[in-house]
């Protein structure tokens, strides 16, 4: 790859991408890896980590991951169906039995479902589950679940991953399983359904079968306070001040602020990892499978993972503006139209997201990746993507 034209990521990272301001009390941390045939071919880190105790972004920083938790999912997933213990065509209810006689929520009222909820629903966000959203009657009923969830927390009674899933099963689906799409809880359920298969936590597993193989030892659901010096600060922009503020709250079932062991692991958005531990995942994935000498899934397993899953009706409710161009399957966005996309890309490149802006896309085509780094409540937007991405394609 050009270098040269890599090297213009610096400029476009630091002056109009971190915080969109000359202010430096509206600006906050980032960094950006990028992976060509296994090997990084750039990496720069750019601002402060902590800017209320001026720690620098290192090559060490750890970042809470939030949805690129997601794809370590799908994998731990998949490494069960290799295994035989689970198959995609089993229903959730064989492991979880509240997701037995589920019932459908509209504004029309309840109505039962039609089919049970099956493994491949979960991996596809195709169940009808959904996250806490007090706009529509289904995400209501989960909003009231999690506030009774976070009040007992509080209360300093924490539940566990499993528990958590139980609850899931037992509120309303959004609409008929298989019938439309829904960012929601699914992966956490699915973290669940692997506590039940393995007898293990759903962390304990995935330090065995993911990460301790491929050296990811900076990957966890908490930061030990060992670390707790590299660890990022979440920062928020507050309007009336138009200043960047650390982040003093958790949703989507997280706690403890990613400081303390969690009781309930979440497998949608609970991980914390460092660049250097996140690019093994990726360079394993576009290993199809193999990192070195290290095995975690077969190379028909990956080809599987990494295409379009949702049906034409599906993908009508698959409509945010940041996965224009893409399908979705197994917990990721996989590029179907470059064109669409408006942005420089490869026809099955695939990744996700986090929310706090990170970014990871992997590109089999061009054996290319871009894990990208940032910790601001609700990113910067698509247009920071965009950018990035078309820096990084105009560089082979």
């Amino acid at each position: 790859m050009n270098t040269e034209i890599l090297k213009r990521l610096d400029d476009a990272i630091s002056s109009t991408l971190i915080g969109n301001s000359k202010d430096p009390d509206c600006n906050v941390g980032a960094a950006i890896c990028i992976i060509k045939d296994g090997k990084e071919v750039y990496r720069n880190e750019y601002g402060e980590a902590d800017k209320e105790n001026h720690i620098p972004m290192e090559r060490n920083s750890i970042f809470r991951c939030y949805s690129m938790t997601k794809p370590i999912t799908a994998v731990a997933v998949m490494t069960l169906v290799e295994k035989g213990v689970i198959a995609l065509s089993d229903p959730v209810s064989n492991f979880i039995p509240s997701f037995k006689n589920q019932t459908v929520l509209t504004e029309k009222g309840y109505v039962p479902a039609k089919r049970e909820v099956v493994i491949q629903d979960l991996l596809n966000m195709t169940a009808g589950l959904t996250y806490p959203d007090a706009s529509f009657p289904a995400g209501k009923e989960m909003q009231n679940m999690i506030d009774k969830y976070y009040a007992d927390v509080e209360a300093g009674n924490p539940i566990s991953t499993y528990d958590l899933a139980v609850l899931i099963g037992e509120q309303p689906l959004e609409f008929q399983p298989g019938e439309g799409w829904r960012y929601s809880f699914c992966a956490d359920v699915l973290g669940a359904v692997i506590e039940v298969v393995t007898g293990k936590t759903y962390g304990e597993y995935l330090k065995e079968t993911i990460f301790e193989p491929l050296g990811m030892t900076e990957t966890d659901f908490y930061v030990p306070i060992e670390k707790q010096n590299r660890f990022m600060q979440n920062y928020q922009y507050m309007p009336e001040t138009q200043t960047m503020e650390p982040c003093t709250w958790q949703h989507l079932g997280l706690t403890y602020m990613h400081k303390k062991k969690p009781l309930f692991e979440s497998g949608g958005a609970g991980l914390v990892s460092t660049i250097d531990d996140y690019s093994k995942f990726v360079n394993m994935m576009l290993g199809k499978g193999t990192l070195g000498n290290v095995r975690i899934l077969g190379r028909k397993t990956v080809e599987i993972m990494t295409r379009n899953n949702l049906t034409p009706k599906q993908l009508e409710m698959y409509d945010w503006d940041t996965i224009k161009g893409y399908g979705y399957g197994n917990l990721m966005r996989v590029m179907m139209d470059v064109p669409a996309s408006q942005s420089f890309g490869s026809e099955g490149e695939f990744g996700w997201d986090g929310w706090l802006g990170s970014y990871v896309a992997m590109d089999p085509k061009e054996n290319l990746a871009i894990i990208y780094v940032i910790q601001k409540c609700g990113g910067n937007g698509y247009r920071d993507i965009q950018v990035i991405r078309d820096i990084v394609y105009s560089a082979l």
